[in-house]
């Protein structure tokens, strides 16, 4: 398996996409990792309990840098790992890391859209055995239209994860304001209704889910899964 940057045409709103993320991180991209790493919290959590089986293809929507699909390959080492994200300036990175960490054989990424994604196109792969999201559902301005492609990318018997920015329900108001405010700088917005979200799709597809806000609420954890 090879990593590449695939930059296949999209529609003119995922090219605004792309040019507004790629303004955001053409610098941010080098310190991305060393500053996140004290505020998305959970990310590690999410990767362990992926847990794929032997051969299970995974993957992630919004992979920036390639931090979780390298830590994630290197966990969990026979399974196949794949990402998207909007930003080439942000998969630029991730070709990086994954070549640092040798397992360009193993992870493959592409440009697309979370929206419009169509891996048969991109990977050659229809579906996954896991589908996960690691902060980036509130960056993504039609997390609705997002949430559903995932789930259709899911694999019967699959997973859909998600870990994120919560509502922050048990911290003090100060704090809570403060943290969105600064939050919003970067265009993210925690996606308060996605509990609700997730119960009626769980309850369309018949399909178990569980959700958990850890850290005072500061951030929500969901776990998917799709009937066989």
């Amino acid at each position: 398996m090879t990593h590449a940057i695939d930059d296949r045409g999209g529609d003119a709103a995922a090219a605004d996409a792309t040019a507004r993320m790629n303004r955001m991180y053409r610098r941010q991209r080098h310190l991305y990792d060393l500053t996140r790493k004290y505020y998305l919290l959970g990310r590690d959590d999410l990767i362990e309990r992926l847990a794929p089986r032997p051969g299970d293809r995974v993957l992630e929507i919004g992979c920036g840098t390639g931090r979780n699909l390298v830590r994630a390959a290197r966990r969990w080492p026979q399974a196949r790992f794949f990402g998207v994200d909007i930003s080439t300036e942000m998969l630029a990175s991730a070709a990086e890391a994954i070549a640092r960490a040798g397992l360009g054989g193993r992870v493959a990424i592409a440009h697309a859209d979370a929206v419009t994604l169509d891996p048969a196109a991109v990977f050659g792969v229809p579906r996954f055995e896991r589908v996960y999201f690691s902060y980036t559902l509130s960056m993504i301005p039609d997390w609705h239209g997002a949430l559903d492609r995932a789930l259709a990318l899911v694999a019967p018997g699959g997973e859909l994860q998600i870990v994120d920015f919560g509502g922050q329900e048990r911290l003090p108001d100060s704090l809570r304001t403060a943290l969105r405010a600064w939050l919003a700088l970067f265009h993210v917005t925690p996606r308060d209704h996605l509990e609700t979200r997730l119960a009626a799709r769980a309850q369309a597809l018949g399909a178990a889910l569980t959700v958990e806000r850890p850290y005072r609420g500061y951030a929500q954890r969901a776990r998917l899964r799709i009937a066989c």
